[in-house]
């Protein structure tokens, strides 16, 4: 009697141990999409618009019809500060939307003529950042901290 208490205690123990690896691993995986997107959008991207806004705005694409500025505007908020919260995991999955959008309108509009090559950089953006809104920043966020300390009250 008691080797099979024993047995099943440690059985339960082994799969709570292995439990929480998986999801440190998890956790882990969504750290690094998290930033290694992050960082390519905001240093690939939306850097260069936000220092070299004032030579790029005349001449920005304007697929929303609300003027080349403004167009430029919205995007440098989604590619330079969206980012920035999603590196940090701050409101992540709110910061997804206009990234979303931005790669959306990227792929299938302002690229929705060119070959498939032209979209593809703009799709294997949508792709992460469609993750990270279905599945959130994950634990190693402030997110995390902010929000799940919250609800623990």
């Amino acid at each position: 009697m008691l080797r099979v208490m024993n047995s099943k205690l440690l059985n339960w123990r082994h799969k709570r141990i292995n439990q929480e690896r998986q999801d440190y691993y998890k956790n882990l995986g969504l750290l690094i999409l998290r930033i290694g997107i992050a960082v390519l959008m905001l240093f690939g991207h939306g850097s260069d618009k936000l220092v070299n806004f004032g030579q790029i705005a005349t001449n920005f694409p304007d697929p929303l019809g609300v003027g080349s500025t403004f167009s430029l505007m919205l995007v440098v908020f989604a590619e330079f500060f969206c980012s920035l919260a999603i590196a940090f995991g701050f409101l992540t999955r709110w910061a997804t939307i206009p990234l979303i959008f931005n790669m959306f309108i990227a792929a299938f509009v302002i690229h929705g003529g060119d070959s498939w090559g032209n979209r593809e950089l703009a799709l294997l953006y949508l792709l992460p950042y469609v993750t990270l809104l279905i599945s959130g920043p994950g634990r190693f966020s402030l997110d995390h901290l902010i929000f799940e300390k919250h609800s623990e009250l």
